[in-house]
């Protein structure tokens, strides 16, 4: 029998948890681990850590076989764990503490360094790295990372008994400096997977530590499946069971056990039919997911549907109302949901004169201009991703609209009324911009890409960084625009590449690794636009990033500023601009332009080179930009 229970396991979950399993893989493809850098001053690595695991039935019920999973003695998970007897057997979800040794450890160039421990594991028959990340271990590691810390061994073609290296998620505590010494943030660091009615009190309460302790290494934004790390400063005693000692009497035993067994598949039988239920559910979810926003529409703002049809279903629509609108009710509580008649009024029926590109119509409702973007009715995923971004250089989502007639959805964005830098720069307008205007859409593009590459939790790649997405107000101030193609989470790789061409970093076109650094690369474009008044591919099929690399890969400054006075824009040169600025956002703009994304700066570094750059040029180095230093006219 157990060499078929992983099959027989994950068998199971596909039958009755389709929901889960989505879910767990959703959250998996976006962590290939926590990066961490053993060099910095103020780690403590490699340090003792924990990671807060429960037992199961039937694999992991006594101590033994648990500690054999995580290459430990019984000992050394009783004594942490709070229980007296380590022979003693184990109920279903007790709870565990089991001790790690935390480190840092370099993967490559790409990833750079992950912290983790190193388990290692045996593979069985049937395994996969997710039933194994999943079932095994409970999600303190990934699919995603196992494949990245074992890159010689194929996923989909692996040997029983070959070893793989398991990276547990954990984290050493942080040194801080105070006046006097340096303390440690916390003792220790214990790994916890989040499950889906947790919140930061609940799980404060839980390890007898404060919530803002948790916020501060984790963020306030919790997600289901995800590993956080919670900052102690001494081990909590676990509440444990007291477990009886198996009875002696047999024929007891059998009784129960034939119960057991009895009861084990009525319960199999009922479950099975739950699950069948949820899969249609789930199968299902796109069309469901556009009744739920048109029942949340008229739930919440009282808008008038079509009520005067299906009179007699009235009574069973109010009764799934509040299952329909739950997993879009953070939408509803934030953005106006407007009628499908108003936008008709707003743009014409959509004609023509009020198209302003692509797909995006301009509109007025109760006197407030909106830009009205008509897309397919499914964009969940996007609202997702703009309902926690809000800062001022991206631009604003107002609310939304679905037409259920049509199976069309309408995002309703602010107006921003200069119009795409694309155009300004391409498309011939009598007003031009001057450098300094440049320089600060620029900064202001900069600041948007480090308000969701490093403000939000998970990063947002935006994936689609170009001129014609970057919108300009009244005051010339830049937006970022369009987030279609964003994505949630960091390192991910995927098969189907999307993009501008002219703007696709390297390592993405090639391998689909989706990072903030193909953010970066793209940025560094948009900055040779700005420089040059070139567009980013030209009509023989050119790219602009590799004619500037070519034409600046020299280390002689005074050559190079002799070539940029050749290479810059017309109107650029009709001014008395600082050609120290010029240099040092072309420095910016080559280093994002490096092919290895490992060695382009961090948003944060473009941000303060750009700040900078007014008066001063910039050396950069391979980790980034350097000290800012004066350069010859």
């Amino acid at each position: 029998m157990e060499p078929y229970h992983h099959l027989f396991t994950l068998l199971l979950l596909l039958l009755l948890f389709p929901s889960f399993l989505e879910s767990q893989t959703q959250r998996q493809e976006n962590n290939t681990g926590y990066t961490c850098n053993k060099n910095q001053t103020n780690n403590n690595y490699p340090c003792q850590a924990y990671a807060y695991y429960k037992s199961t039935s039937p694999n992991f019920l006594d101590l033994a076989t648990i500690g054999d999973l995580f290459s430990l003695s019984r000992l050394a998970i009783s004594k942490p764990s709070n229980i007296s007897s380590p022979s003693s057997p184990l109920i279903p979800n007790q709870p565990l503490l089991i001790p790690l040794t935390c480190s840092c450890n370099f993967i490559n160039k790409t990833f750079g360094s992950i912290s983790y421990s190193n388990i290692t594991y045996t593979i069985k028959p049937s395994d996969t790295f997710f039933i194994v990340s999943t079932i095994n271990f409970q999600n303190l590691t990934t699919y995603p990372s196992i494949e990245v810390v074992n890159p010689s061994l194929v996923p989909t073609n692996l040997s029983i008994g070959e070893n793989v290296v398991l990276p547990i998620f954990c984290m050493c505590p942080k040194k801080i400096k105070s006046s006097s010494n340096i303390s440690n943030f916390a003792n220790y660091m214990i790994s916890y997977v989040v499950q889906p009615l947790d919140n930061v009190s609940s799980i404060a309460s839980m390890f007898g530590t404060n919530e803002k302790s948790i916020v501060d290494v984790n963020g306030e934004k919790l997600y289901d499946y995800d590993t956080i790390f919670v900052p102690i400063d001494k081990l909590p005693i676990l509440k444990q069971p007291i477990v009886l000692p198996p009875s002696g009497n047999s024929n007891d035993d059998k009784i129960i056990r034939d119960l057991a067994i009895g009861l084990g598949f009525i319960g199999f039988m009922l479950l099975l039919v739950i699950g069948i239920w949820i899969y249609r559910e789930v199968l299902f979810k796109d069309r469901l997911w556009m009744v739920k926003m048109k029942l949340g529409r008229e739930l919440y703002f009282g808008q008038k549907g079509n009520k005067e049809n299906n009179n007699n279903n009235n009574n069973n629509n109010n009764k799934v109302d509040v299952k329909l609108i739950a997993n879009v009710s953070d939408c509803l509580d934030k953005y106006r949901v407007f009628g499908i008649e108003e936008l008709l009024d707003a743009t014409n029926g959509f004609d023509e004169s009020c198209l302003i590109q692509g797909s995006v119509y301009k509109g007025s409702i109760d006197g407030q201009v909106y830009a009205i973007k008509k897309m397919e009715w499914n964009v969940y995923e996007e609202l997702k991703i703009l309902q926690k971004v809000n800062h001022g250089n991206l631009v604003k989502l107002e609310g939304f609209c679905i037409d259920p007639a049509e199976t069309n959805c309408y995002l309703v964005y602010e107006y921003v009324e200069n119009g795409s830098l694309y155009s300004w720069l391409h498309e011939g307008k009598n007003e031009k911009l001057n450098w300094v205007t440049r320089l600060r859409i620029a900064i202001d593009i900069a600041n948007g890409l480090l308000y969701i590459h490093e403000h939000t939790r998970p990063k947002v790649v935006h994936k689609d960084i170009k001129s014609s997405n970057i919108l300009l107000d009244s005051n010339m101030r830049a937006k970022i625009a369009n987030f279609g193609l964003a994505k949630s989470g960091m390192n991910a790789i995927t098969m189907h590449i999307v993009g501008t061409q002219g703007y696709i970093s390297p390592e993405y076109l090639a391998d689909g690794i989706v990072s903030t650094k193909m953010d970066v690369f793209s940025f560094g474009v948009v900055l040779l636009e700005l420089i040059s008044g070139k567009e980013a591919i030209d009509e023989e099929g050119n790219l602009l990033w590799d004619s500037a690399i070519k034409t600046f890969e020299l280390n002689n400054e005074q050559e190079k500023a002799r070539r940029l006075k050749r290479w810059l824009d017309e109107d650029i040169l009709k001014e008395t601009c600082s050609m120290e600025s010029l240099m040092g956002v072309l420095h910016v703009a080559i280093a994002c332009l490096h092919r290895d994304p490992s060695k382009r700066p961090s948003i944060m570094d473009i941000v303060y080179g750009l700040s900078k750059s007014e008066d001063t040029g910039f050396e950069l180095s391979d980790e980034g930009i350097g000290s800012p230093r004066l350069m010859a006219r």
